[in-house]
C-alpha cells in the first residue's frame, strides 16, 4: 500500500481526504498540519487507533522537520492541502497568506525535491508530488463567458488568489527546472462536513440555527461553482493515480449558483429539517457592504478530467446541500468546539462594520 504525506490534513478538504483514504485503504497517511485556527484534530478522532495514520503538528515552511518526516516515513506521493484558504481574512491580514501560501509551498517544494533527488529510479518514477490549488487564480468571469480551462490565463484578484496563483507557479517551475513529477489540481467552491464555519454554507446554517442574521455580499448574485468535498477527494486520488505527470486538472461541481440562492435553499432545508413555529429563517436575510475585489463569477470547465480520467462530480448540488445540513445538525460537539471566541471575534470584526 502506498504511503502518502498529507500536508493541512486537519483542515477542511484535508481531512475530509484523510478519512476516505483510510476507509478505502488508498494509503496510509502521515499528517502534518500546524494546527491554527481553521485546523481541528477532532474530525479525525475515529483514526486515533489507526496504526497506519499517524499525525505531527508542524510547519510544512520547516524545511528541517519535513525532510526529516520524509526520511522516517519514505512516502511514495506527497498531496499539498496546507493553505491560508479565506478570502476575507486575505483582505484584512495578506501577510500569513504569503507565509503559508507562497514561502510554505516553496519550501515543502524544496524539500521535496532534494528527497525525490535521492531516491532509487524507479522510486523516482513513482513519486507524485500533488499541489491542491483553487479557481480564484483565473480571476473573475462575466456572465456569458465560457468557464475556466486549464489554459485560462491567471488573473488573481485578492491577496488569496495572488498567492494561491504563486504556489502554482512554483510547483510548475519545479517541474520545468528539476523534473519534478508534480501534478496540479484547481478546484471550485467545497462544501460538505467539516468545514469551518468562516465560509457561507455552514456560516449560514449556523447563524440561521441561534436565529442570528445571514450576511449576504452586496446583491448576492455573485456566482459560484460548488463542488461536494468527498466528489473532490475522489477526484484528487484519481489525478494522484493516474495523471500526467507535469499537468494541471481542473475539478468542478458542475453546480453554479447566486450566493442568495445558496442561502435561500439552505433555509428551505433548514424550516423543513428544523422548524420553528410561525418563522421562515429566510427572515434573517441581510445584505451587507460588498467586500473590496469581490469576483461576480467562477465556473469550471472540467471536460479534462473526465475525458482523460473518466471523473465527474456524483453529488448534485441539492442532495449534497441536503447532506451537508444533516451534519451540522447531527454533530453539534464539533460545532461547538470550533465556534471559540477567535472564531466569534472574527465575525464581529468581518461583518459588524459592514452593515449597508
Amino acid at each position: 500500500m502506498q504511503t502518502i504525506l498529507v500536508t493541512g490534513g486537519a483542515g477542511f478538504i484535508g481531512a475530509n481526504f484523510i478519512l476516505q483514504a483510510r476507509k478505502a485503504q488508498w494509503a496510509n497517511v502521515i499528517n502534518i498540519d500546524k494546527l491554527t485556527y481553521a485546523s481541528n484534530l477532532q474530525t479525525l478522532a475515529e483514526l486515533q487507533s489507526d496504526p497506519n495514520y499517524h499525525f505531527i503538528q508542524g510547519d510544512i515552511g520547516n524545511v528541517e522537520l519535513v525532510s526529516y518526516l520524509l526520511e522516517q516515513y519514505q512516502p511514495d506521493a506527497i498531496i499539498n492541502f496546507a493553505a491560508e484558504s479565506h478570502v476575507d481574512r486575505s483582505i484584512i491580514s495578506p501577510h500569513d497568506f504569503i507565509q503559508t501560501n507562497v514561502v510554505g509551498t516553496f519550501q515543502l517544494l524544496e524539500a521535496s525535491r532534494l528527497y525525490w533527488q535521492k531516491l532509487s529510479s524507479p522510486k523516482q518514477q513513482q513519486f507524485r508530488f500533488l499541489h491542491v490549488s483553487t479557481d480564484e487564480v483565473y480571476g473573475s468571469l462575466k456572465p456569458q463567458d465560457p468557464a475556466f480551462r486549464e489554459d485560462t490565463p491567471y488573473a488573481p484578484n485578492s491577496p488569496y488568489a495572488a498567492s494561491k496563483a504563486a504556489s502554482d507557479h512554483f510547483v510548475r517551475a519545479y517541474y520545468h527546472t528539476y523534473g519534478l513529477p508534480t501534478l496540479t489540481t484547481n478546484c471550485s467552491n467545497n462544501y460538505g462536513p467539516c468545514q469551518f464555519p468562516e465560509k457561507l454554507i455552514p456560516l449560514t446554517i449556523l447563524n440561521a440555527l441561534d436565529s442570528k442574521p445571514l450576511p449576504i455580499y452586496g446583491d448576492g448574485q455573485n456566482v459560484r461553482d460548488w463542488l461536494y468535498v468527498i466528489d473532490h477527494c475522489e477526484a484528487i486520488y484519481l489525478v494522484l493515480q493516474q495523471g500526467e505527470v507535469g499537468e494541471t486538472y481542473n475539478i468542478g461541481g458542475l453546480n453554479e449558483q447566486a450566493n442568495l440562492t445558496v442561502v435561500e435553499k439552505l433555509c428551505a432545508i433548514l424550516d423543513d429539517l428544523a422548524p420553528k413555529p410561525d418563522f421562515h429563517h429566510s427572515s434573517l436575510i441581510t445584505f451587507v457592504k460588498d467586500r473590496p475585489g469581490h469576483d461576480r463569477r467562477y465556473a469550471i470547465d472540467c471536460s479534462k478530467i473526465n475525458h482523460d480520467l473518466g471523473w465527474q462530480p456524483q453529488e448534485n448540488f441539492d442532495s449534497g446541500l441536503l447532506k451537508t445540513v444533516k451534519w451540522y445538525l447531527n454533530n453539534s460537539t464539533w460545532v461547538n468546539q470550533v465556534r471559540s471566541g477567535a472564531y466569534q471575534n472574527w465575525l464581529k470584526q468581518n461583518y459588524e462594520n459592514r452593515k449597508s
